[in-house]
């Protein structure tokens, strides 16, 4: 009997998360709020109804009654963050919202499945990073000095940075956490921050060289730190946001030249780069040693086809770091290729969004804040993604809010309560000028009321 729920649970999980991912596109189009709200809370819905068949299933082949506590205190958090939310930011965004609990959920589901104490302890890293978020939104509101403290952010991301090459340990060939702690995720914000605060008002060539030699220490330390995958995402955001900021081409060409340059002397004076690369171009030739992650992850892939093998049924432990690197190939193998789709669509939603919020905020330096805080997060889920199928050499990051890491979930989580803050001022903008215009029409009303008066 167990095996019958097992395998129709895998279906039912997967037709509630293509539902998901539809209703997270569909709901763009809409205009009614009426009708966006209905499809708001049948997300909940939909979320609730997973998590509940994907615990029920882990708790029937575990008999682990921790799975039942924890799947409680998971559905606590979630319940107490919408309310929240709900009570003191009116105009936040709730599909937002919502896809960061879709995603965590993921996460949590996956986390669960492999390893009980790694779950709690996310859960509890997740629930102190979105209470320490819950402030963000109305500070990003009202503190209007972040816009002049331009070297501040400089420094403290140098600093950290700085620290952790003098002082970390080497893990897993890259030197990336100090005291349990990868400040490379925090400093993902900082360096928006830094970018932003310096391009926005002047965007001359002065500007441009300090924050291309600002930007080079930030990678350079990195890829000192082996901090591979870290780099290339800090450098992609300082691309897009020179860009932005500039409308010049040629910074762009100069600046790809320049990383793939700087990607071929990588490979020359890196070992571990060559590894990686080894292992990307014929992980099977490599089996035995660096090539073995790859192929234990396509293995994985491949096995779970389009619908997966089901909750429990398959063999994720084999992929060594299965929990923070390759939690994409767990995914597929379980849950499936179908699943594993959606799941990309959900975070090319997010980035969607957030784009979308930067095209129509009307303030320069949160409209830059915008486009580099969604630059990092799609750059993230592409290494990612990408590294765990082979499209491109594994670069060792997460994928934001679903892979273990706290460093990775705190700082994510509190990226998206920027957002939050920064769609919240969208939307004040868009009643400034909406009070503005029916006063100007009040106006007008009038003048015309007073010239049909003197004419009689």
């Amino acid at each position: 009997m167990i095996n019958v729920i097992v395998e129709l649970s895998k279906y039912v999980i997967l037709t509630l998360m293509v539902v998901y991912t539809f209703h997270c596109f569909y709901m763009v189009r809409r205009q009614d709020e009426e009708e966006k709200n209905e499809l708001l809370r049948k997300q909940l819905i939909l979320i609730f109804f997973m998590d509940f068949t994907a615990f029920l299933v882990i708790y029937l082949k575990t008999e682990n009654f921790e799975v039942i506590n924890f799947y409680i205190e998971m559905m606590a958090f979630f319940a107490v963050i919408q309310i929240l939310y709900r009570l003191f930011y009116k105009k936040a965004s709730l599909l937002l919202l919502n896809n960061m609990c879709m995603l965590l959920s993921v996460g949590f589901i996956m986390l669960c499945r492999l390893d009980i104490d790694t779950a709690t302890r996310q859960l509890l890293i997740a629930a102190a990073a979105s209470a320490i978020a819950l402030v963000i939104p109305v500070m990003i509101r009202k503190m209007k000095f972040l816009k002049n403290l331009t070297w501040v952010y400089a420094g403290i991301g140098i600093l950290l940075l700085a620290a952790v090459f003098v002082l970390a340990k080497t893990s897993y060939g890259a030197k990336l956490s100090l005291m349990g702690i990868q400040p490379s995720e925090a400093i993902k914000i900082t360096f928006v921050f830094f970018m932003a605060a310096l391009l926005w008002r002047d965007a001359s060539f002065k500007h441009v060289v300090q924050a291309t030699i600002v930007a080079g220490i930030h990678v350079g330390i990195l890829v000192l730190s082996r901090d591979l995958g870290s780099a290339v995402i800090f450098f992609i955001a300082y691309l897009v946001m020179i860009y932005v900021a500039t409308k010049n081409v040629g910074y762009l060409g100069i600046g790809i030249a320049g990383g793939s340059v700087a990607a071929v002397i990588a490979y020359y004076l890196f070992g571990h780069v060559r590894q990686r690369v080894s292992a990307w171009k014929d992980p099977m030739a490599v089996y035995e040693n660096e090539g073995y992650q790859i192929v234990q992850s396509l293995f994985a892939i491949g096995t779970g086809g389009w619908f997966g093998m089901g909750l429990c049924q398959g063999s994720p432990e084999k992929i060594p770091v299965v929990k923070n690197d390759f939690i994409f190939s767990a995914i597929c193998e379980e849950l499936g290729g179908i699943f594993a789709i959606c799941l990309i669509l959900v975070c090319m939603s997010f980035f969607l969004m957030i784009v979308n919020i930067a095209l129509q905020i009307k303030n320069p330096f949160y409209k830059l804040i915008a486009l580099g805080l969604g630059t990092e997060y799609a750059f993230q889920v592409f290494l990612t993604v990408g590294g765990a199928t082979k499209f491109i050499p594994m670069t060792g990051v997460t994928l934001p809010l679903v892979s273990y890491g706290g460093s990775s979930v705190m700082s994510t989580i509190l990226m998206l309560a920027i957002i939050q803050g920064l769609y919240i001022l969208r939307e004040d903008e868009d009643e400034e000028i909406e009070r503005h215009r029916k006063a100007t029409a009040q106006r007008a009303h009038e003048r015309a009321e007073a010239q049909r008066a003197r004419s009689h």
